[in-house]
């Protein structure tokens, strides 16, 4: 349950994009992981309203939810849940914090798939996630994004997840809108919205 959780939350992403997609050049492909490493470089806090989508085979109805995710470099990251149920996960100190509506635990993430996931997650604010050497990444464009795939190279991690997609407005540096697809085929979707880099965040946001 934890570990469908914890996956959930990455599908840092969005309503389906239509628009043919194609492969980036190599050229292509370095400039743009050289302009976001650039620009991204200097954030230090990231926070963001998001709505996540996700969609299981077993389910007609796919699960709708909202809620704020925060980040603070180098590894600190929060994922509240607040409609229509509260949830709040918090990955600190190579842990995984847990509030499920009021009932509290912890997970040790460390050398684990959860801190793999966060990894990941973090590094998409700083760059730093085109070199994680747990992913090979291929390049892809369209008329509004610009899209870097994550596939596992570890067989751990390809029990839970077949790609991460992380989606890049043309006009931004930062990730707007996540898809991934686990194992078993289902998806989830993650839209971001009202982003703000390096605002003050109250350190409460990463308490339980």
């Amino acid at each position: 349950m934890i570990k469908n959780i914890a996956l959930s939350t990455l599908l840092l992403i969005s309503t389906f994009v239509f628009a043919q997609n194609t492969a980036m050049s190599g050229a292509e492909a370095k400039a743009f992981v050289s302009k976001v490493s650039s620009e991204t470089k200097e954030i230090k806090t990231l926070q963001s309203d998001f709505i996540q989508t996700k969609k299981m085979d077993f389910l007609d109805k796919s699960i709708v939810t909202h809620g704020k995710m925060s980040l603070k470099t180098p590894n600190m990251l929060s994922w509240k849940y607040t409609k229509p149920y509260q949830y709040s996960i918090v990955f600190k100190d190579n842990k995984i914090f847990i509030n499920d509506q009021g009932k509290k635990s912890s997970v040790d993430a460390k050398s684990k798939t959860f801190e793999k996931i966060n990894k990941l997650i973090v590094g998409s604010s700083n760059g730093q996630m085109f070199n994680d050497p747990e992913f090979s990444v291929s390049y892809f464009k369209n008329g509004s994004f610009n899209i870097a795939k994550f596939t596992p190279k570890s067989a751990q991690l390809l029990k839970y997840i077949k790609q991460i997609e992380l989606y890049f407005p043309k006009s931004q540096s930062t990730v707007s809108q996540v898809n991934m697809t686990e194992a078993s085929g289902d998806t989830t979707n993650i839209v971001f919205k009202n982003t703000k880099t390096n605002a003050p965040i109250a350190a409460s946001e990463f308490s339980l």
